[in-house]
């Protein structure tokens, strides 16, 4: 039987399989961003990024702070940013 740990990892790891969820990781670890600044910089509408952030928040990854009519989500766990970092440089990409 699989230790549940390994589960709630591999919960975890499958939160980061989508390209969309990756870019915004990538757009919030340099500056904070609100869900309008998030769907536009994306081109998808509003409900279709709130859905990726809330798979993001659930998981841990990213924190959401309500300003008013405006919801702004910072990185919760920038220590992916190192696995970020490990992936590209096994990949071998630019930027």
């Amino acid at each position: 039987m699989i230790n549940p740990k390994y589960k709630k990892r591999a919960k975890f790891y499958k939160a980061l399989a989508h390209p969309t969820r990756l870019f915004i990781i990538d757009q919030i670890a340099q500056q904070e961003k609100c869900v309008c600044e998030l769907t536009e910089m994306v081109g998808v509408d509003i409900s279709t990024i709130s859905k990726h952030l809330s798979l993001l928040k659930n998981e841990g990854i990213v924190v959401e702070d309500k300003r008013g009519k405006n919801v702004y989500y910072t990185l919760k766990c920038p220590c992916i940013l190192t696995l970020f970092d490990c992936v590209k440089d096994s990949l071998k990409e630019d930027g």
